[in-house]
């Protein structure tokens, strides 16, 4: 018997990809940045673990960046990076203005159930700022986010921590994500029951998740409350 659902955040319980939600990713900063793409993303994509687990925030990845790519003086660093940061915390904001029309909903009657609701996302410094204070915060009962835990997904640590944390035993856990990072694979293998959530992978043509084969499909986020 499922007691606790625990949720991925990105394309799952919120989705860059709206079309209301601007992007501002690598290529946007870079061109804020004054750094050209290429030299950008070396630094940026190869500190990704670090910034992920903690190591490193947006802002201490950017003076990295800026130093070794830029002729700027500190104040003109210090500048960018508050702007380049500025800009990215709205862009995350701006995710949680756009669900899904049936995710609150969804997790409203999950607390109405009595089900406890846990969260596992990989994220940035920005990203665990802006999530701990988003419209979706006050419905987690656990909150586990990888650059404050230290640990991510796939590692099997952060589904043990969560599950801990909920006083829960893997199997009266269903994990609910749409599949990126192997994160279904590996909370299967610590013994959650895993469904992959499809209501925002369907509307893009261009993302590289598709159906998952092994794994329930949950074409809504309705579909969550019809898991037993």
């Amino acid at each position: 018997m499922i007691r606790a659902v625990v949720f991925d955040m990105y394309e799952t319980l919120i989705t860059h990809y709206h079309g209301k939600s601007p992007l501002y990713f690598s290529s946007q900063m870079a061109e804020d940045a004054g750094v050209l793409l290429e030299k950008f993303q070396s630094v940026w994509r190869g500190k990704e673990q670090e910034r992920t687990v903690g190591k490193l925030s947006l802002e201490d990845t950017l003076r990295e960046i800026l130093a070794h790519n830029t002729s700027c003086s500190e104040d003109e660093v210090t500048a960018k990076v508050a702007k380049i940061a500025k800009k990215r915390i709205a862009t995350a904001e701006c995710c949680f203005e756009n669900l899904h029309p049936e995710i609150i909903p969804m997790l409203e009657e999950l607390k109405e159930r009595g089900i406890f609701i846990g969260l596992i996302s990989n994220c940035f410094s920005e990203e665990a700022e802006v999530i701990r204070r988003s419209i979706l915060a006050p419905y987690f009962d656990v909150m586990c986010l990888s650059y404050e835990l230290g640990v991510c997904k796939p590692q099997q640590e952060i589904y043990r921590i969560c599950a801990d944390k909920l006083g829960m035993k893997a199997e009266e856990c269903l994990y609910v994500g749409d599949g990126g990072s192997s994160e279904l694979e590996a909370a299967r293998q610590f013994g959650m029951r895993t469904a992959q959530a499809a209501w925002y992978l369907n509307d893009r043509d261009d993302w590289p998740l598709r159906k998952k084969d092994g794994f329930e499909t949950l074409y809504s986020p309705a579909d969550v409350l019809n898991m037993k």
